[in-house]
């Protein structure tokens, strides 16, 4: 009887695919459980050129913000925002006619604060408002923190 217990659980422990392995450390031996071990190998993720873009367009714009809101000069108008157009995005079927509008308005009120520095304020948040309209709609993730650009 005891030999056929001790078989029985030998198969038992054999059909399972947890394996454990004794690692050892500088006090005490530990033992590791893993199920399934597959060989993971770590991923970086990459940004898309569109993602990179508008993490320099949300730096660009949060310098801009302090420049505004102290008076000071507000330069010229940086040209790399124009990439906005033609930056390959992670998901090429995001780059819509509602992207290209919502891109275009906030090109649009971008030149319009180097162009018209007295109401400068005021066309920076529409410059604001045209990206919330397009987070609300292709990526929400990012839209409490462009919120946080508005002059108020």
């Amino acid at each position: 009887m005891n030999r056929f217990l001790l078989f029985i659980s030998l198969i038992i422990l054999a059909s399972c695919n947890k394996k454990v392995e004794k690692i050892e450390t500088k006090n005490d031996s530990v033992e590791k459980s893993s199920e399934n071990k597959e060989d993971k190998k770590f991923e970086m993720y990459e940004m898309s050129e569109m993602s990179l873009l508008m993490e320099q367009i949300y730096v660009d714009n949060e310098r801009l913000k302090e420049r505004i809101k102290k008076g000071d000069t507000i330069g010229k108008f940086p040209n790399h925002f124009l990439k906005i157009h033609k930056a390959v995005m992670t998901d090429d079927k995001e780059n819509d006619a509602f992207f290209k509008e919502q891109a275009n308005n906030f090109i649009k009120a971008q030149q319009m604060i180097y162009e018209d520095p007295k109401n400068a304020k005021e066309h920076f948040n529409k410059g604001v408002d045209a990206c919330l309209k397009c987070h609300q709609v292709k990526c929400g993730g990012p839209i409490p923190r462009i919120k946080k650009l508005y002059i108020e």
